[in-house]
């Protein structure tokens, strides 16, 4: 029976080709790896900023007072991107809460800005900023007819 020999040997040109080839492609493909955790981290964190700013601007269009709902924000936009789990370095909530000085009969609206600090240094990436800042704005209308204190 004829057939094409096999060899297992590598030829003698060819030994160390399997080295070279790892250590050319194992750092990509690590490479491609941290790109795909940042961009995942990037895209959760952009969600979650934005689900805390709609959180706060609701959590303030129901309160009575100024006041109270730019604490009743505040609060609000930290919990809910704890609860998330996303982390943020420093976190910002601006709220504009115009609408409170409204006449009753007028509707108003409430604009809360968040502003979240996402660390990317933990992944060593080469080139990669060590910090973006993800920012939301969530509005929410005031009631013309709510209650006041």
């Amino acid at each position: 029976m004829t057939g094409i020999p096999v060899t297992t040997a590598p030829g003698p040109g060819e030994r160390g080709n399997m080295a070279i080839n790892t250590a050319v492609i194992l750092p990509m493909l690590l490479l491609i790896g941290a790109l795909l955790i940042m961009a995942g981290r990037m895209v959760l964190a952009q969600g979650a900023v934005q689900a805390a700013a709609n959180e706060a601007a609701r959590s303030a269009s129901i309160s009575r007072t100024a006041s109270t709902a730019e604490v009743s924000a505040s609060q609000t936009a930290v919990s809910t991107l704890e609860n998330s789990g996303v982390f943020c370095a420093s976190t910002k909530v601006t709220p504009l809460l115009d609408a409170f000085l409204l006449p009753l009969g007028t509707v108003g609206e409430v604009r809360i800005e968040v502003l979240c600090t996402v660390p990317l240094a933990d992944l060593g990436l080469p080139g990669a900023p060590g910090a973006v800042e993800m920012t939301a704005t969530g509005t929410s209308v005031l009631d013309a007819y709510r209650g006041r204190s």
